[in-house]
């Protein structure tokens, strides 16, 4: 039994802890980056990629589509506000203020867009 408790306390030293809200978030990340994997996995490049709490993950492109207009679509679910958006075009990744969103600082979407709206 002693080594038993002293084999326990030398795992949690050498894998030190992490907290819930940490835990969460590399749970979350890991689930959305493999939303992410999937959906360019299927190739379709005629629509834009909305993830985290959404119910329409593929919102069709159309000429002239913007980030409110694909999120709008795409139904947001979260409880509360979402706290940052992210857009990725190829390699580059954008960072967007929901609250800038709100204010009318929209921007134009290409196909193959991913969208991803991050909560709290």
């Amino acid at each position: 039994m002693r080594l038993y408790l002293g084999i326990l306390a030398l795992a949690l030293v050498v894998t030190g802890c992490e907290t819930k809200s940490h835990a969460d978030a590399r749970v979350r990340a890991a689930y959305l980056a493999g939303q992410e994997a999937a959906y360019k996995s299927a190739g379709t490049q005629q629509t834009v990629v909305v993830l985290g709490d959404v119910q329409k993950h593929e919102v069709s492109f159309v000429e002239g589509l913007t980030l409110a207009q694909a999120i709008g679509t795409a139904n947001y679910t979260g409880m509360h506000d979402p706290k940052l958006i992210i857009v990725k075009r190829g390699d580059q990744q954008t960072p967007i203020d929901p609250k800038a969103l709100l204010n009318g600082k929209d921007m134009p979407l290409q196909a193959g867009d991913i969208i991803t709206v991050i909560g709290q």
